[in-house]
């Protein structure tokens, strides 16, 4: 086989698409690995549609984002050459798993590296929404802070309290284990089963949802979405809640009927809410969610700590060279 023949052959078994900026040491594992060519969608916005189409064609590997749609017509695009999908996240409803599965792709994800700056960011959020912060702030700017007054600004605290988390996984057991020192009365934890490894750290008991709804001062959402979690906190669920409670989200925004939310928040069903997870997203600035003053929402920020998100983008690329090469993965999802 004549020498450029076969560069161009070993090129082409290393061709990776990536399809966003991602932090500088990520894309240097890929820069700096042996033979692997790398395109990019140089930009911090998203990959339109028609670039990621054409950016996959012929590509061996792909990095993505949680932002990027990979169904049927992106696995079409990228023909048969495709081997690895690694995606910048521990969530992957973005993924066609079935598409994908049915054409022996492997797919890498980033778990574990994320918990723990997503709990933190649960817990800051449900303080924020419970002791009313962003609110209070405001107030300091615009002159409503006159003098200090005994029923003004007041809000939930988490001593003696019972939380429910939906969801017991890594980011579950993380956020409980954070709350914890609070002087947390009692957990409530919901999921697909019983986890009584996990929930004996915490005392946990395992209840059905509604029973979780009436009993929780504060409820964090930490599943994943799934076809069994979509929509699930709706307005059965709010209703059943206490008016004194506060409602967390930090998983995937479809995981809540955002407008039975509203109607909960606006009513006074509910106490607060914190949101870092919308549908869609960005959320619309004219979303009514927006006009409440007992509603936190982030712009999904749960990982981002500067270094996080740097260990995120070298998993990711690790993953994807590893696929590449025939390798086991720091961190396959089993198809």
């Amino acid at each position: 086989v004549p020498a450029a023949a076969l560069a161009a052959a070993v090129a082409a078994a290393m061709s990776v698409f990536v399809t966003r900026r991602i932090p500088a040491e990520g894309l240097r594992v890929l820069s700096q690995a042996s033979g692997c060519r790398v395109q990019q969608w140089d930009s911090e916005e998203p990959v339109p549609r028609a670039e990621l189409l054409a950016g996959v064609a012929g590509t061996r590997g792909l990095l993505c984002l949680l932002t990027d749609r990979i169904d049927r017509e992106v696995l079409d695009a990228a023909g048969p050459g495709l081997k690895v999908i690694s995606t910048l996240s521990v969530g992957f409803d973005h993924l066609a798993l079935d598409e994908i599965k049915k054409r022996g792709i492997r797919v890498g994800y980033t778990p574990d590296v994320l918990t723990d700056a997503t709990a933190e960011l649960s817990v800051a959020l449900l303080l924020s929404a419970a002791r009313r912060l962003p609110e209070a702030a405001e107030q300091v700017k615009r002159g409503g802070w006159t003098t200090w007054k005994p029923e003004w600004m007041c809000g939930y605290g988490l001593s003696d309290s019972t939380v429910g988390i939906i969801g017991l996984g890594r980011i579950g057991q993380a956020v409980a284990r954070r709350l914890k020192p609070f002087g947390v009365r009692k957990f409530l934890y919901t999921g697909s089963g019983p986890k009584p490894e996990y929930a004996a750290e915490f005392g946990a008991e395992f209840v059905p949802l509604a029973r979780l709804a009436e009993e929780s001062d504060f409820v964090v959402v930490t599943c994943a979405l799934t076809p069994a979690t979509q929509g699930m906190c709706n307005k059965d669920f709010f209703g059943r809640m206490k008016k004194t409670s506060v409602f967390v989200n930090t998983s995937r925004g479809a995981v809540v009927n955002q407008e039975d939310l509203y109607q909960a928040l606006a009513h006074g069903q509910i106490a607060a809410a914190g949101l870092d997870v919308t549908t869609p997203e960005p959320l619309p600035t004219d979303h009514p969610l927006l006009t409440l003053k007992n509603c936190v929402i982030l712009p999904h920020i749960g990982s981002a700590t500067y270094a996080t998100r740097s260990t995120m983008a070298v998993l990711a690329a690790k993953n994807l060279l590893a696929g590449l090469r025939g390798e086991p993965m720091p961190h396959e999802l089993k198809l």
